[in-house]
Order: C-alpha cells, then structure tokens, then sequence
C-alpha cells in the first residue's frame, strides 16, 4: 500500500473541477484508491462521495493506493491532486 497527504490549498476546497479530475485519474488505475478527510473516506472514483468529503481549505487529505498499480497510480494521482 501507498500512502501521501495532501493539504487542501484552494480557497475554495475541494470543489466540482478538481473532483471530476481526481475521480476520472483514479478510473484509470486498477488499484483501490481511497481519500480520507477527518473521520470520513471515499473512494477516489466516486465523484459524488469526494463531494461529500467537504474538504476545506487547509484540511488535509490522505490517500491510500494499493494493488497491482499502486506506485504510478501514486505518481499520477499526486499531480491529479495538485490543483
């Protein structure tokens, strides 16, 4: 399994755009990828469930990758998460 953090830096969170570039990165990967904020997790496909994450600016994100792929899944969902 991989691991990384992400600190939330947009003003606006984590919102639509950046949702919809995750989740689409993710589909393209065979691992399971899941995003966890606080006490709540989704998997990085589900576009309505990182909605519901309610990320703020400044939270911080962790997201976990494991299976066949994971390390350029990893690699590939950094850069996703870079918004």
């Amino acid at each position: 399994m991989v691991e990384f953090t992400y600190v939330v830096r947009g003003a606006e969170g984590l919102h639509a755009r950046p949702v919809a570039t995750i989740a689409a990165e993710a589909r393209m990967w065979e691992s399971e990828i899941t995003v966890t904020c606080g006490e709540r997790h989704a998997s990085a496909r589900d576009l309505m469930g990182l909605m519901a994450l309610a990320a703020r600016h400044g939270d911080e994100l962790t997201v976990s990758i494991a299976g066949r792929d994971e390390d350029a899944a990893a690699a590939a969902l950094r850069t996703a998460f870079d918004f």
